[in-house]
C-alpha cells in the first residue's frame, strides 16, 4: 500500500513544510539590512565565542599547533585545519590535506606555483599565512593565531545565519570582497564571489561543466565588472542573490514535502 502525505503526517505528526526555519524570499532583503546594521555582526562574534562547539574546535586547533613540529605535520591534523581554512576563506578544502599542503606552501608571487595556478582564493590563502616562507613561526605567531581564530569565529557565526535565511553567509561575504574581483577570472576564481554573481544574474548550476571561456563571457554579457566596484550595486546584486537562495530552498522544501518517503525518512533521523 503506498501512503499519500497527508496519511503520513496523520501517522507520524510530520509538518508538510518539512519542518524547516529557513527565511523565505519576502524575508531575504530585511535579514540582510538586519546583519548588516552597525554592531550587528559584533553582537553575533561576542555569542558566538561562547559557544561550547566552538570553543572547543579553538581550543584543539591551539593544542595541535603545539604539538606540530613541521609545517608539513601541521597543514596535514585535522584539528588545525578545521580551524585554518575556514579562516582563510577555503572551508570547502578542510578535508584536502594534500592539496592545503602543497598550496600554502608554495610562493604566491610565483606564477607557476601551486597557489598561484589555484586561483586567487589560494594565492590570497598562501600570502596570509606566510608558511611558505617562515613555516612553523608563520603558524605559530600569537598574531596570527589570533587572526585566524577571529576569523573562524566570524565563519561560524555567518554559517549559523544561513539558517534563518538561506545564502545569508555568502551575502556578506560577496558585501565585503567583491572589489576584489578585478577581472571575470577574479570572478570564477573565487566560490563564494562566483555563487552570488551567478545566482543573481540566473545563470545555471550546469554552466560550471563549461570552460573558463565560455563561462566568462557569460558573466560579462549580463554584468560590467565595474558593477562590483559599486558598493550599491554590489549590494543590489547580494540581494537577488539571496531572493533567488531563498527560492531555491523553498522549492527543495516543497519537494521534500510531496515525497511521503522523504518525510518518514526525516523522522527516523531526528528519531
Amino acid at each position: 500500500m503506498v501512503l499519500s502525505l497527508t496519511q503520513v503526517q496523520a501517522l507520524f505528526g510530520a509538518q508538510a513544510s518539512g519542518a524547516s526555519s529557513s527565511g523565505n524570499a519576502a524575508a531575504a532583503i530585511p535579514a540582510l539590512k538586519r546583519v548588516t546594521e552597525a554592531g550587528a555582526e559584533a553582537k553575533g562574534m561576542a555569542q558566538e565565542r561562547k559557544d561550547p562547539v566552538t570553543l572547543t574546535t579553538l581550543a584543539q586547533f591551539r593544542r595541535a599547533l603545539d604539538k606540530a613540529d613541521t609545517i608539513e605535520k601541521a597543514l596535514q591534523d585535522p584539528r588545525i585545519l578545521q580551524v585554518l581554512m575556514p579562516a582563510l576563506g577555503l572551508p570547502d578544502q578542510a578535508g584536502n590535506p594534500g592539496m592545503v599542503r602543497r598550496a600554502l606552501l608554495s610562493d604566491p608571487s610565483d606564477p607557476k606555483g601551486v597557489a598561484a595556478q589555484l586561483g586567487s582564493s589560494w594565492k590570497a590563502a598562501a600570502q596570509t599565512l606566510g608558511a611558505w616562507e617562515k613555516g612553523m613561526d608563520a603558524l605559530r605567531d600569537p598574531a596570527m593565531v589570533q587572526r585566524l581564530s577571529d576569523a573562524f569565529v566570524k565563519y561560524q557565526y555567518r554559517l549559523g545565519l544561513n539558517e534563518q535565511q538561506p545564502g545569508l553567509a555568502d551575502a556578506l561575504y560577496f558585501l565585503e570582497s567583491a572589489r576584489n574581483a578585478k577581472d571575470v577570472f577574479g570572478v570564477l576564481g573565487d566560490s563564494v564571489i562566483r555563487r552570488v554573481v551567478t545566482g543573481a544574474l540566473g545563470l545555471p548550476d550546469q554552466m560550471a561543466i563549461q570552460s573558463v571561456e565560455t563561462q566568462g563571457r557569460a558573466v560579462t554579457s549580463r554584468m560590467k565588472l565595474e558593477t562590483l566596484q559599486d558598493d550599491r550595486a554590489v549590494r543590489k546584486l547580494a540581494e537577488r542573490y539571496l531572493i533567488v537562495a531563498a527560492n531555491k530552498a523553498a522549492e527543495s522544501q516543497a519537494a521534500q514535502a510531496s515525497d511521503p518517503m522523504s518525510v518518514i525518512t526525516g523522522l527516523s533521523i531526528r528519531a
